[in-house]
This record gives structure tokens, sequence and C-alpha cells, in this order.
């Protein structure tokens, strides 16, 4: 961030201010207020056309960097090795935070009984590990980018890079530099779409506040408090203690070049739509070699998912004490097993809530109250999508500072 920059210029205070605008818009209105809902449609849709042709550039010029570093093999299991390690942490500090604050203790839901349902109980399945193995290769690529299924599209952006990077240095060097190129003009094409993002995201604030409101709020806002502050730990204390302890970064230049892409993530709820801004924050603003982050961040984008974990394990919670199931070690297991490897394979699981489905059968603990937080999804899922591409940054900082000798 340039430090002699005006305040009002900076693009996170633009984006927080237009969330603040739209909420009040949107609680004045209420219905009415799906009128802005095109402006958050166009800025969505702007950065989805950008974001595959991206992903697969960054991951196979990525790959193709680090595929003759001795160290290839290292950073893709310590990526691999925190995505996962983070996300266990992540539904453990839920379950605890829930064991403590009993969200769901003494709740009188009479008054939504209305909008209790089973018909999600045949949409909680999460595919096993080798259905998952075998969902992840493409048999046809561009079926694949037809249908947007980013893990395969990973897969096979993985397995060309690593292609390359096996071919004479000689007849790689253009086509290397020819990437480079083409990745800056998808920053530079981000950067023109981040223009319009205030616009956007008052749009989408506006439209989603008036249309869903804050009345169910009342209902759990004993878990949405929790929820928070587990968030607030894991984002202001977890995060912020692995980079000072793991990585050669300062922690307050972390937190502040952050507030970018956590604002961009507030406003479109979406890992994969602020991985541009997220990308260029990392490379420019932290200094993070194009390799690590390239390989990095896609991939964290996908299946780093630690917001989501604490999501889980605290809704699991909330409805165990709800409807007073007692939960056993067993149960907790079964929560920390589904919650953490589930976001692996949630591609294949049609929204994020539905997985919640997936942990809660998997505890024995009842689904039929679930209708009563959809309502809220995105609310909370603004919140996680924030947490986790924070993940992703910190990540990609401790990971380029292992390697930093071979990058």
């Amino acid at each position: 961030m340039d430090a002699t920059q005006p305040l009002y210029k900076n693009i996170g205070i633009q984006v927080i201010i237009a969330m603040i605008l739209g909420t009040i818009v949107g609680t004045l209105m209420e219905e009415q207020a799906a009128m802005f809902a095109p402006l958050g449609a166009i800025f969505i849709h702007l950065i989805k056309m950008l974001v595959i042709p991206l992903i697969g550039v960054s991951i196979i010029a990525g790959a193709a960097n680090l595929g003759n570093s001795p160290a290839a093999g290292k950073i893709g299991i310590t990526t691999f090795a925190f995505f996962l390690g983070t996300s266990a942490v992540a539904v453990i500090l839920a379950l605890v935070m829930g064991h403590i604050f009993q969200p769901g203790s003494g709740l009188d839901l009479s008054q939504a009984s209305h909008l209790f349902s089973n018909e999600y109980a045949d949409k909680g399945s999460v595919p096993g590990v080798m259905e998952t193995i075998i969902g992840m290769i493409p048999q046809n690529i561009f079926a694949s980018l037809m249908d947007a299924n980013i893990l395969q599209i990973m897969v096979f952006c993985l397995f060309l890079g690593i292609a390359i990077s096996k071919q004479p240095k000689a007849k790689t060097a253009p086509l290397m530099e020819s990437l480079d190129t083409i990745i800056s003009a998808f920053i530079w094409m981000i950067n023109i779409v981040m223009i319009i993002a205030p616009i956007g995201v008052f749009g989408l604030m506006a439209e989603s506040v008036g249309t869903l409101g804050f009345s169910m709020l009342t209902l759990v806002a004993k878990l949405f408090a929790v929820y928070v502050a587990a968030i607030l730990i894991y984002g202001l204390v977890f995060y912020p203690l692995t980079i000072k302890l793991f990585s050669k970064t300062s922690v307050r230049q972390f937190m502040n070049v952050m507030t970018k892409p956590q604002a961009v993530a507030l406003s479109t709820a979406s890992s994969m739509a602020t991985l541009p801004v997220t990308m260029e924050v990392v490379e420019e603003e932290l200094n993070i070699s194009k390799a690590t982050a390239s390989f990095v961040l896609p991939l964290g984008a996908t299946i780093n998912m630690s917001g989501n974990a604490i999501y889980y394990g605290l809704v699991a919670v909330f409805f165990a004490q709800i409807f007073q199931v007692d939960l056993g070690f067993a149960a907790y297991a079964a929560i920390i097993f589904t919650a953490t490897l589930g976001a692996i394979g949630q591609a294949g699981v049609p929204g994020p809530s539905f997985l919640v489905v997936a942990v809660l059968l998997a505890a024995g603990i009842p689904i039929e109250g679930l209708p009563l937080l959809f309502a809220l999804d995105r609310i909370f899922d603004m919140l996680r999508t924030s947490l986790n591409i924070t993940g992703d940054a910190a990540c990609a900082v401790i990971v380029d500072r292992f390697n930093e000798k071979h990058l």
C-alpha cells in the first residue's frame, strides 16, 4: 500500500464503506433493494470471467518454475500439510468454544419450528478418499473447463507445468516469458475490474440485506457471536503466530496489506473470486516469489477451508445442544475428520451448507433445524471466506521462507 496515497483512494477502505452503505440501504429499502442486484452481478461476472484462466495459467507457471527445484516435493507436501493441519486445528477450536460457551443450550426455537425440515438428509454425502482422487482426474479437460471443475483443472495444469519443467530450458524459456506476460495481463485486467468493486459490493450488500434481513439473526445470536469470536481468534492470533514463528515477514505488514483481499472476500464471499487480488498483494506487497504464489494460492483457494471448518464444528455443537445430543469422543472425532477432509472434496458437494449435513450425520446429530441457518449463510460465508484467504496468504509466506534458497 502506498503510504502517500490518500485513505479515501484505498480500495479496501472504499469496499468497506460500500458494504456499510449497502447494509444501510438494504435495511431501509428491504426487498425493494433487489433493484441494486445487477450492480453486484456485473462485478461478480467480471471477476469469474478472469478467475478460471488465471488459475490455469498461474498453476502451469508455478509448477513449471518449481518442477526442477530440489524443493518441489517439499513445497507440495508442506502446502498440503499446512492446509490440512490448520483446518483440523480450526475444527478443534470451534468444538472447544462451542463446549465452553454453549450457543445452543436453552434456546427456544418454537417460533422457527416451521422452518425445520428433513429434505436435506440425502444431500450430505462426502466423497470417499478413492472417489475424491478419481474425481480429481479429468477425462476431458475441455469438459472440465466448461463445467468450471476447479480440482480437475488444477490437476491437469499441475501435470502440464511439471512436464514443461522437464523440457530443455532453451525450449521453455520463451514459453515461461509468455506465461509471465499473460499473468501480468490478467492482473492488469483485474485491477481495471477492481475500479468498480465498491459499486458492485454496494449492490451485493444492499440486495443481500434487503432480501434476507437480520430478523432471523436474533434466534442464533449467540452462535453468531461465538463464531465471530472464533474467526477473530484464528485470524488475529493463530495465523499471526504462525507467521511470527515460521516466516521472516513482519506480522504487522502482513495484517496491513491483507485488508484489501479481506475486504474483497467479505463482499464476494468467494475465495476464487478473491484469488487475483490475493495473488497481487502477496507477490507485490509481501514480496513472495511468483513460483510460490502461483502454486500455493490457487491450491489454497480450492482446498484451504479453515473458516468453513470453524463453521462446521460450531454448527455441529450448536445443534447437538439444541437437540440434547450427548457428544462422545467418537462423535467429536467424526466431526473433526469429516470437516477437515470434506473440504478437499467440496467441489463435488452442492454448496458449503450441504457439507454441514455430512458433518452432522457423521456425528449422529439431527439435521432438521438446518434451514434456520440457510437464510443467514451469506453472512457466515463472508466471514469464513475472509479467514480462508488469510490462511492461503499465510501458507504462501511460510512456504516461501523455507524454500527461498531454491527459488
